[in-house]
C-alpha cells in the first residue's frame, strides 16, 4: 500500500478501504472461492437445476439477467456479500470510536487532518 492509498482511505469515504480492498484482492480472492464453490456445486449436482431455470428467467423482458454460469453468479454474489460486511464494520469504525478495537486503528482514525 503506497502513502496515497493510506491518505486516499483515511480521507474517504465510510468504505474507502473495503474499496482498495475489492480493487487489490478480488482476483485472488475469486481464485481462491472458485475451487470451494466448483466443488460443492458438482457434489449436488446444481447445474442441472439452475440452468434451466436461469435460461428461462433470462428469456422474461424487463427483468434484469442472471448470469447463467453458475459459477461466476455464486462467485460475485459471495464477493459482493462479503464486501457489504466489511464495507458495514468500515463505516462503525469510522464512525464509533468504541468500534476502533485495537491501537492501530484508534491511531489512524483518531482525529482527522
Amino acid at each position: 500500500m503506497s502513502f496515497s492509498d493510506a491518505f486516499a482511505i483515511y480521507c474517504g469515504n465510510n468504505d474507502a478501504a473495503t474499496q482498495y480492498l475489492k480493487r487489490t484482492t478480488g482476483n485472488e480472492l475469486k481464485a481462491a472461492f472458485r475451487p470451494v464453490i466448483k466443488d460443492a456445486i458438482t457434489k449436488v449436482e446444481l447445474t442441472k437445476y439452475w440452468n434451466p431455470i436461469a435460461s428461462n428467467y433470462n428469456r422474461i423482458p424487463f427483468v434484469p439477467k442472471v448470469n447463467p454460469n453458475l459459477e461466476d453468479y455464486i462467485l460475485d454474489q459471495t464477493q459482493n456479500g462479503l464486501f457489504l460486511v466489511v464495507a458495514q464494520e468500515e463505516a462503525k469504525i469510522r464512525q464509533d470510536p468504541a468500534a476502533r478495537v485495537n491501537s492501530i486503528l484508534k491511531r489512524f482514525f483518531g482525529y482527522k487532518a
